[in-house]
């Protein structure tokens, strides 16, 4: 049973727009820690803006955003100092390898690794280690996420924001991802996943919003509904609104 403690993640009554395009309309969320919540919804719902909003790369027009206590956009250096991003594509540079890209985005975040630490942590998430050394332009998406993981892993991040995590990854390392977000859930870390894939967020989170248009229509525990369920109840909710 997961026991959750205080909220990591806090959006009060947020609006976005550019220029007349509304991309948030008073979204509200609060997600405890360690907690996986995932944002379900098409392209263009809000679900890029709410990560950017985490982020402090964009300002809301109203409401009030806290990470860990802090304001992402007022305070980002200390914002990020909690925050882990694991975007689409990882971006990692091919020509070093697994564990020199780990070792250099850990010194980055001001963490000094040795190497039986660093294999630790790409063993930890999953990463073969006859991988361990090879160029990561060799990788495939997989490998990248696994090293991207590994990245949020070892800077200790208690919140992690995935967007489209599990895009384009075959089903096997579909499922080694969502067996990677529970486990940093279990070790304390909050997940706030965005995704268009029913399954794989059914299969993953704990609670799962349905953002449709800038609007959070619905919050449903994910243990409490099958995959066929939460289809139907999406494409109703959606349907409702068109």
């Amino acid at each position: 049973m997961q026991h959750y403690c205080i909220n990591m993640i806090s959006i009060q009554q947020v609006n976005k727009s550019f220029k007349d395009k509304i991309a948030l309309d008073l979204l509200s969320l609060e997600i405890p820690e360690g907690e996986i919540f995932a944002l379900l919804g098409p392209n263009g719902a809000g679900k890029t803006t709410t990560i950017n909003l985490l982020l402090g790369f964009l300002k809301p027009d109203s409401g009030q955003i806290l990470v860990k206590g802090v304001d992402p956009f007022r305070d980002s250096s200390e914002a990020r100092k909690s925050i882990a991003y694991i975007p689409e594509n990882v971006n990692l540079y091919p020509h070093l390898s697994g564990i020199e890209n780990l070792n250099y985005f850990s010194q980055l975040a001001g963490i000094d690794l040795s190497n039986t630490e660093l294999e630790h942590y790409l063993s930890e998430c999953g990463l073969q280690k006859e991988a361990f050394s090879k160029h990561t332009g060799s990788y495939s998406k997989g490998m990248r996420q696994k090293v991207g993981i590994a990245i949020a892993y070892a800077k200790k991040a208690s919140v992690i924001l995935m967007d489209e995590p599990a895009s384009g990854l075959d089903p096997v390392a579909s499922k080694e991802l969502s067996q990677l977000i529970r486990k940093l859930a279990a070790e304390g870390s909050t997940i706030l996943m965005a995704s268009h894939d029913l399954f794989r967020v059914k299969e993953t989170a704990h609670r799962i919003g349905i953002l449709y248009q800038g609007t959070l229509l619905q919050t449903i525990q994910a243990d409490a509904v099958t995959a066929n369920d939460l289809e139907e109840i999406y494409l109703e909710t959606v349907s409702q609104t068109l």
